[in-house]
């Protein structure tokens, strides 16, 4: 019998937090995530579930973060549904089973690295990593954007000091990097 021990996205027994004066970069391994795409022809079905599932269908551009579960629209009939992992450990099979001949549901988990950047610092480190205009942005906003070559989204939670990023996992350390890189720019 194997003794396998999980590992975060950056190889580690822990999330890794990376604590400068004005920002907070923390790895955050708490989250399971499955993308949902409506079926043609199901759509309406489709949208009437996620409305079940998130109290609304994300529009372009937006997040919905709703408790416990969350998601984001990714493109056309296209969304990705968030929730912590302690509690949706299972989220795909679970979505699978609400969603039923709907949409295709896709475990996505293991396939991104999720990275909260917090404090007043944060807009300061956003403007060195990307062309968003973090300033704008709103509680709910999610864009799709380019962060060191890597395709990621970005999601303004909440707080107004906090912005989640979402990055490819096997492109998890290149991401942290330009994360540290840039936050350290910014002293």
């Amino acid at each position: 019998m194997h003794d396998l021990q999980p590992v975060t996205a950056l190889g580690g027994s822990e999330p890794r937090v990376d604590t400068f004066e004005h920002v907070t970069i923390t790895e955050n391994d708490g989250v399971a995530l499955a993308s949902v795409a409506a079926r043609r022809g199901y759509e309406k079905k489709c949208h009437a579930t996620l409305k079940n599932v998130l109290g609304a269908v994300p529009a372009p551009g937006r997040a919905v973060l709703h408790d416990p579960e969350a998601g984001f629209w990714m493109g056309p009939d296209q969304w990705m549904i968030g929730a912590p992992k302690t509690t949706h450990d299972l989220l795909a099979d679970d979505l699978k089973q609400r969603f039923g001949d709907a949409a295709s549901i896709t475990e996505q988990t293991g396939a991104w690295v999720c990275f909260d950047l917090t404090g007043s610092g944060m807009a300061d480190v956003v403007e060195r990593l990307c062309a968003v205009p973090i300033r704008k942005l709103q509680a709910g906003d999610a864009q799709r954007t380019v962060i060191h070559q890597l395709g990621c989204f970005v999601i303004r939670r909440v707080d107004e000091h906090h912005l989640r990023i979402l990055g490819p996992r096997a492109s998890a350390a290149t991401l942290h990097h330009a994360l540290l890189t840039a936050a350290q720019s910014t002293v």
